[in-house]
């Protein structure tokens, strides 16, 4: 079984001057799923190299036992260090493709074409895509093959607008995830502020939080095995 998993490389919130990244829960949490369950997995970024991790993932109240554990692991440090080019990967060969959130991805991934290209191509492929946390905001520009939007119809959820509220940056980032599945016809819907919730749809899974990074993961690799 072979996943890409694909990671921002954007760094700046908004104009704040303050820095983003990938929330470093969302990394860990699937990273080990995957490799507990032999997965070969390949990590991938926009720009290659070492993705930038959000700094408030790293703060003492948001640690986890996985997190933890990828601070100890410099096998798993050096495979993040040396992501591949986004632009130097297909489809071809995997079977299914991973986002982790953070904020960053809300301005890289989310107006990339060639993540916007490479997530339709998976879909079109019948191979899965997950998204969890802020990367269900990625799915903003990609369509389906009958040319709609690719979350039209489909049950869907991601970081929510009272979460975003919690963490006051409603007025920074670029978009709201909920509000921007909405607009595109995803019946979204979502748990209470950061308790775990996954869903699937056909071959799309989603997550609502940090907390769902771990879970979708494992909901993946059952979809995955039941093929």
């Amino acid at each position: 079984m072979k996943i890409l998993m694909v990671i921002t490389s954007h760094d700046q919130l908004g104009n704040t001057g303050k820095k983003t990244g990938f929330w470093l829960e969302e990394f860990a949490a699937p990273y080990y799923v995957f490799q507990e369950a032999g997965v070969d997995l390949v990590l991938s970024s926009p720009k290659g190299g070492l993705p930038p991790f959000d700094p408030k993932s790293d703060d003492p109240e948001f640690q986890t036992e996985l997190t933890a554990r990828y601070k100890k692991d410099k096998v798993a440090q050096d495979r993040l260090s040396k992501t591949v080019k986004l632009s130097e990967v297909s489809h071809e060969g995997f079977d299914a493709v991973f986002y982790p959130g953070g904020h960053g991805p809300m301005w890289d991934l989310a107006e990339d074409p060639v993540s916007i290209k490479l997530i339709e191509s998976f879909y079109a492929a019948g191979k899965h895509i997950a998204f969890v946390c802020h990367a269900p905001g990625v799915l903003r520009h990609v369509k389906g093959p009958d040319g709609e939007w690719l979350v039209k119809g489909k049950k869907v959820t991601g970081f929510t607008n009272t979460e975003e509220d919690a963490v006051q940056l409603t007025n920074v980032v670029p978009f709201l995830v909920e509000d921007a599945l909405k607009k595109n016809g995803g019946v979204f819907s979502k748990t209470d502020d950061w308790k775990i919730y996954v869903l699937v749809d056909g071959l799309l899974v989603t997550g609502q939080n940090p907390a769902s990074s771990g879970p979708g993961a494992t909901v993946l690799l059952a979809m995955l095995r039941s093929r």
